[in-house]
Parts: structure tokens; sequence; C-alpha cells
């Protein structure tokens, strides 16, 4: 009985990953798109590629928050069994997956928080789960998180904009040939440089104004506003990965704890390698839906705003990771992506959809609450 509860734990560890991928892709690329800095696919691919390498790494680098997730919010009294985690991911999954199909951004975090009590509440009463505990190691983070997002991004936007603003761009520019406009550029002793068999010293790469690519050089690499978006929407899918993998993987590993069932490195790689195939594919195949609504519906951008709302979300939600803070991507990136609004004033934000994204925040926890404790008395019924 306990290899297939581990089997069906593992099956739903993967489909709340994959859930995962569907609704929180959107976070760290829908600025991209939303700026016209490129099209759909090629966003979602840039963030699910960046979201797999974060969530491997979260291997380890971010172990605190499996921690987090898998002790403190039970009192030594309530002895496990293993239908909790399986009720937890199924609630957690579930509710996910419905909001990826309906379009509303969805916090995984609060969803296994959500599902966590539900499942807790109906398995040991109220009396037995730490509320306290559970406030400040879970509730406080996503409760504050938001708020310092939208108060970063505000705030830090004109410093960030003023630097950015003029910038027409840099360009890496790459060959061997010599030019009086590369002399000018690169005189001797600046940049890389070879020497031919006559001793003739040639410039192998320059950094200079956008106009010295041309036909001077065999290859030309642009750094402008739009460079610095992709890097920050990386940053953030990155961070993203980093966060959410490790509270996803604590659920599985539950099962060892259960069990009495030390936990191998090989056998922690290996769930971490599940929830990162699993977290790309959702990615891959069912992360447009929420995209385009963080992308069209909630206020314009353009790159220089693209870039700093994925710059505040890329920072806070990797410290957090580092520290075991667990935050919501959704909140953190919509908050922020909401602070950009507000600077250009009120009517500049779509409140309609701010209002439906705000209330897909708060029925999340009784929803998954609830999913898992339907799925806890229903397994117990079996």
């Amino acid at each position: 009985m306990v290899e297939i509860s581990i089997i069906i734990g593992i099956f739903l560890t993967a489909a709340l990953a994959y859930a995962n991928g569907s609704n929180d892709v959107s976070k760290a690329i829908a600025t991209l798109v939303g700026s016209g800095v490129t099209n759909y696919r090629r966003a979602i691919i840039w963030g699910a590629t960046w979201t797999s390498i974060g969530s491997l790494l979260a291997a380890f680098f971010a172990l605190q928050m499996v921690q987090t997730f898998t002790a403190g919010w039970l009192s030594p009294e309530a002895k496990l069994t293993l239908w909790l985690p399986l009720s937890t991911l199924f609630g957690a999954m579930a509710w996910v997956l419905l909001a990826s199909i309906a379009g509303l951004p969805v916090s995984t975090t609060h969803a296994i928080t959500g599902a966590l009590c539900g499942a807790g509440l109906l398995a040991y009463g109220a009396s037995r789960v730490l509320w306290s505990s559970l406030f400040i190691k879970t509730f406080l983070p996503l409760l504050l998180s938001p708020f310092l997002s939208l108060t970063l991004t505000w705030a830090f936007f004109p410093l960030i904009k003023l630097t950015l603003a003029n910038r027409k761009g840099y360009c890496l520019c790459l060959g061997v040939k010599r030019s009086a406009a590369v002399q000018a550029a690169c005189p001797s002793g600046g940049g890389l440089a070879v020497v031919d068999e006559r001793g003739a010293v040639y410039p192998e790469a320059v950094l200079g104004s956008r106009e010295l690519c041309g036909e001077d050089f065999s290859y030309s690499v642009n750094f402008n506003v739009n460079t610095l978006h992709w890097l920050s929407s990386g940053a953030a899918s990155f961070a993203r990965g980093l966060n959410d993998a490790p509270k996803i993987v604590a659920l599985v590993v539950t099962f060892n704890l259960i069990s009495g069932q030390p936990l191998s490195h090989g056998q922690s790689f290996f769930y971490f390698a599940l929830v990162t195939a699993a977290m790309g594919l959702g990615s891959y195949l069912a992360g447009l839906r929420v995209t385009e609504v963080l992308a069209e519906r909630v206020t314009a951008l353009n790159p220089i705003e693209g870039f700093a709302a994925n710059l505040t979300t890329a920072f806070l939600v990797a410290t957090s990771a580092r520290f075991g803070w667990p935050v919501s991507t959704t909140h953190v990136s919509s908050s922020a992506i909401i602070g950009i609004g507000l600077r250009n004033g009120v009517k500049s934000v779509s409140w309609p959809t701010v209002r439906n994204i705000v209330l897909a925040w708060v029925v999340t926890l009784p929803a998954a609450g609830l999913l898992a404790a339907f799925a806890y008395y229903l397994v117990n019924k079996i």
C-alpha cells in the first residue's frame, strides 16, 4: 500500500508541477510580449528554459524552502499519514489547473498552503495546526510581498527610467578588419587584439556605439534596453524556478518522512528533475492563456517599464528562495506590473482585470483547502 501511495504521490507531484508551469511561466515573460519586444511563443520558450535551469539548481541552493514546507506546521501529537500529502497534492494541483484553464493568474504557493490547511483541519482538527508558526513562516511573507513589490517598483522606476531613457545602446563588434572608425573607437591598447604574421595589430573585439556595427566587422551584437529586458525576464524566470520547485518537492519528500525512509541525494535530485521536466512541459504546452491576461489586460508597458517590473520580481523572488520565505511569484510579478501602471496614472490600469486577479488570490486559499479536504475525506472512505 505504501508503494502504491508513493507512486500516486509522484504522479500528483508531476501534475502539480505541470499546473504550476502552465500558470506561472507568464509571471516573468508577460512584459516581453506586452511591451512588443517579442511574440508569445518565443517568450514562453525563453521563460520555460530559465525556469527549468532555476528549478534544477534549486536542488543545491534552495533546500531551506523544502524544510519550510515539511516541518513546523502541525503539532508533534499529530501522526502523519500518507493520505495527508496525497490530498494536499491533489487540492493544490486541481485548483491551479482549473485557474490556468480559466486564464486566472493564481499562486501555487497559496494553493499549497490552502491545501495543507484544508487537509490538516479535516485530519487533525484546528487545535493540532500550529497557526502562529504557519502565520510567521507562510502567511506573513505571502501578505507582505505584493505590497513590497508594488512599492519598490513604484519608488525606483523614476531612477531606472532616468538611467535608461536616453541610452541608444552599445554594440560589441567582432572581426579583424582595421578601419579609421575602429581606430577612433579603439585606439592602441584598447579592446582585445590579435597580431598577424607581419606584426600588424588588428582589433578582434570592440565595444562602442551602435553606429560602429557595420561593414567593418564580421559579426555584431547590440546591447540596448530590449537586451536588458530579455535578461531581466530570464532572471525572473530563473528566480521563479528557484522559489517554486522546492515547495513542490517538499510535498513528495513528506512520503519519505512518513515511511521512515531517509532521503538520499540521488532521490532528492530525481524529485527535482521530475518537477523541472513537468514544470517546463506545462510552461511550453499550456502557458499561453494566463500570459495573455498579464501581457494585454492589466496595463500597457514599454521595454523600460517591463525591465523594471522584472527586475523587482527577480530580486524579491530570488532573495526569498535563498532564505526560505515562501513568497508568491504571481503576487510579486502582478504587483510590480500594477506599480508601473500606477506611475502612468490610475486610469492606465485596467481595474476590472486587477479585481479579477485579486479575487483569484483571495479564493485560492479556501478553494485549494476545500479540494484537499474533499480528497482526504474521499480516500478515507474508500
